[in-house]
């Protein structure tokens, strides 16, 4: 021992670890990388910085980053294989075997962690930002959900605008290049109705006050000479609505219509019915056998629009078209089926029935549930009470308490004498306000620009166009500044799906500036007592004031 060198002992050392080293990388090439981050323990889980037992000498110098690692012993896996290969003989007979409640999790096709994108992206956190336009042209940007509805949307603008939530706000599907319009139903999605818009097309926020209007009073849109029925209904005309919501029923709307041909410029006025598979007109008069009708649009992937333009845009016959546009044609006219017909009360009937029988039941729940609905989130809060909506009573403060007066002619003389004392009081107020009792206070004479009812400076077409926009329900009314008399406005009002104008002339009593529908009987001092009378009273009108025609700034 005295001849070999010193240090001898440290190099042959280390090359017979160097020598071990090699010859297990050659045996297990597949876990060396894995080895050389993580160790394993007999157990076969991973341990990280695990320290060596106490008494054990580490054969790896410590200048050696790669020798550092301690690397997992064979002979461990080895003896876990070989339990579970025996795992019959080791389990204890006692104890039950317990099933494996998702075996495809532990297949040799699946691995038993999910990894990432394994899983579909979730649809209804999925946000998408949508561009809603107003009235006047305003616009906003609005966050959304992909699982939004039309109705859920509104609710969310007339929170943003503090405006009344009386579920009469729509969503309008604009398209200015087809001249077409329609309003969304309640539980149709945003995002999905938005991704079949063309680039120029836009979503409006307007009132819509007849969208439900047919099942208040079914009679006025749908007349019974064009309503028809496959088999008899149980029921007889009353039941018209319940026969449009039963799929077994068979209601049929029949009657002339002008129709367009695909292609071509020109009109023929066809006799149609409208029936559950579609669309069909006759080609031999007024017949109605299965050989003589020719399918012209379904409804089930088409939408109902209301042409905007039709004379202009295409030399329509009237001004009462609609169409049933294909939803995967988005800016050509070639697909369209484009109809006319003879008026307003026509074309409703038909665009109603065609709403009934591609929805059924699914309006009726949209007409149901809103008042019943709760917020969609606490910020929803809203008031919802409307006077347009809600039913006015008549009440006498006279006494210590409130009370109801039930009589109607009691009621009646109740809204004259307050009539009288509004006059009274505002006699005063104009003396004190003015500065000469022959000046009329100016307060009156602007106060009833602050109101969403007045639009001011309009014309008679467009607030036609407004009232139609807003829907042809009862009692629907504006008010301008008149055309013809520059000191008079005027009232327009819609009745019976008809439109009537009446001038709202000042008089003068006592020196006083007053205004009056009906020739000076019956003043007020200002416009705002006025609406707030006829809104109670029909007085010369054919029906009360019940909605305003408003628009929203966004």
């Amino acid at each position: 021992m005295s001849g070999i060198p010193e240090g001898k002992d440290d190099v042959d050392l280390e090359a017979l670890v160097n020598d071990v080293s090699a010859s297990l990388e050659s045996l297990y090439p597949a876990c060396s990388m894995q080895s050389e981050t993580v160790p394993l323990l007999q157990n076969g889980q991973h341990a990280r910085s695990q320290p060596p037992p106490s008494g054990t000498r580490s054969l790896q110098p410590q200048a050696s980053p790669r020798l550092q690692v301690q690397r997992s012993q064979p002979v461990h896996i080895l003896a876990v294989r070989r339990l579970q290969e025996e795992g019959e003989q080791f389990r204890t007979s006692s104890l039950p075997a317990i099933p494996n409640p998702f075996p495809e999790l532990c297949g040799p096709g699946s691995p038993p962690l999910l990894t990432r994108g394994s899983l579909p992206p979730s649809q209804a956190a999925a946000k998408q930002e949508v561009k809603i336009f107003s009235e006047d042209g305003t616009s906003k940007v609005v966050e959304i959900l992909a699982d939004m509805t039309a109705r859920d949307l509104c609710q969310l603008l007339v929170y943003r605008s503090h405006c009344v939530d009386d579920n009469s706000w729509t969503l309008v599907e604009h398209h200015p290049h087809l001249g077409l319009e329609r309003y969304l139903e309640d539980h149709e999605l945003v995002v999905q109705v938005e991704s079949t818009l063309a680039s120029d097309s836009k979503f409006l926020f307007r009132k819509n006050y007849a969208k439900y209007e047919f099942f208040k009073n079914p009679t006025n849109f749908f007349p019974e000479q064009m309503v028809t029925w496959c088999q008899q209904p149980n029921g007889g005309h009353n039941q018209l609505l319940q026969n449009f919501l039963n799929c077994s029923s068979c209601p049929e709307i029949q009657g002339f219509l002008h129709v367009k041909d695909l292609g071509k410029k020109s009109w023929r006025k066809l006799y149609v019915c409208l029936r559950r598979s579609g669309l069909y007109c006759s080609t031999k008069g007024v017949s109605k056998e299965p050989r003589h009708l020719q399918l012209l649009a379904g409804l089930e992937d088409s939408s109902i629009f209301s042409l905007i333009a039709g004379r202009k845009q295409y030399c329509a016959p009237t001004d009462y078209g609609f169409c049933i546009k294909p939803n995967k044609v988005r800016s050509e006219t070639k697909e369209l089926r484009l109809l006319c017909a003879e008026d307003e009360q026509g074309r409703t009937c038909w665009m109603t029935a065609c709403r009934l029988l591609k929805y059924g039941m699914l309006l009726y729940q949209n007409y149901r549930i809103p008042p019943q609905r709760k917020p969609l989130l606490p910020s929803f809060s809203t008031p919802v009470r409307s006077v347009s909506e809600n039913s006015l009573v008549a009440m006498d403060f006279s006494g210590q308490t409130g009370r109801v007066i039930e009589n109607p002619a009691e009621a009646q003389s109740a809204a004259l004498e307050e009539g009288h004392a509004w006059r009274k009081r505002s006699t005063r107020m104009n003396i004190l306000s003015s500065q000469s009792p022959l000046q009329p206070s100016t307060l009156s004479t602007v106060i009833h620009r602050t109101q969403h009812w007045f639009h001011g400076h309009i014309s008679r077409e467009e607030s036609h166009r407004i009232i139609k926009q807003q829907g042809l329900v009862d009692g629907l009314f504006l008010l301008r500044d008149s055309q013809s008399n520059p000191k008079a406005f005027v009232l327009t009002l819609c009745h019976h799906q008809k439109i009537k104008n009446f001038q709202i002339l000042p008089c003068e009593d006592d020196g006083q500036i007053y205004f009056s529908l009906d020739d000076g009987n019956t003043k007020f001092s200002d416009l705002i007592q006025l609406v707030d009378f006829y809104q109670l009273n029909k007085g010369v009108l054919p029906c009360k004031l019940r909605h305003h025609c408003i628009r929203v700034a966004l």
